[in-house]
């Protein structure tokens, strides 16, 4: 499985998910710089974390903007699969590529911790490997984490079994603990938590690694 990691101004993560995707696919990722207009030929798209221009404006506000995005869009109107993580989530949300938004945490606080999730979805792409209900443990290291949505998006989200991660506690303030999303043909996916950071014994767990190997199909 060949993969892409875009690259911005700001990103931190994204030598954390070309290592991730390597250990799982057992090849190195291509890395895209933001201003690339178009995308190399590959199996799926990865957006890492990070600050991506600063933050400025809105998290990923400015990065939605940057001249891969179009190429991007594309992708996922082809049914490219495409994860993004933190940032990567806050950039799918403003760039439209994924419903609601992520705003300042609810207690106006930066969470960096180990947090339990449970697995919601198990039938797509990225989830497979768990299967529903499972329960996780995943990193966070965030300011603006609170995923907010009008009650009719939120309830489509969960009628349509497009919710892929919940918290089991209040880390944030998000709208009903949500922690990431599908979207609607299921091969996009958003989340808060970083799966690239669990990969390996050495981080001091590997569930992270199972989402990764669901790529793989």
């Amino acid at each position: 499985m060949d993969s892409a990691v875009l690259v911005f101004p700001g990103s931190n993560c994204d030598r954390d998910m070309a290592v991730a995707l390597e250990s799982v696919t057992g090849r190195t990722p291509i890395m895209v710089w933001h201003k690339e207009t178009d995308l190399p030929k590959v199996d799926v798209i990865a957006i890492p974390g990070g600050f991506s221009y600063g933050d400025y404006l809105r998290c990923g506000a400015m990065a939605a903007q940057s001249p891969i995005m179009p190429a991007l869009a594309g992708a996922a109107r082809a049914g490219m699969p495409i994860l993004g993580v933190c940032n990567g989530f806050q950039i799918l949300t403003e760039s439209g590529l994924l419903p609601g938004a992520l705003m300042r945490n609810g207690k106006l606080k930066f969470v960096c911790r180990d947090v339990k999730l449970t697995v919601t979805a198990g039938d797509s792409r990225f989830t497979a490997g768990y299967g529903r209900g499972s329960a996780i443990h995943l990193p966070v290291a965030h300011h603006d984490g609170n995923f907010v949505a009008d009650g009719d998006t939120l309830d489509r989200l969960e009628g349509d079994d497009r919710v892929a991660f919940t918290y089991s506690d209040d880390i944030n303030g998000s709208a009903r603990r949500i922690a990431g999303i599908l979207s609607e043909n299921r091969r996009i996916l958003g989340m808060m938590p970083h799966p690239e950071r669990a990969v390996d014994p050495l981080h001091g767990g590997t569930h992270g690694r199972a989402l990764f190997e669901s790529l793989l199909g």
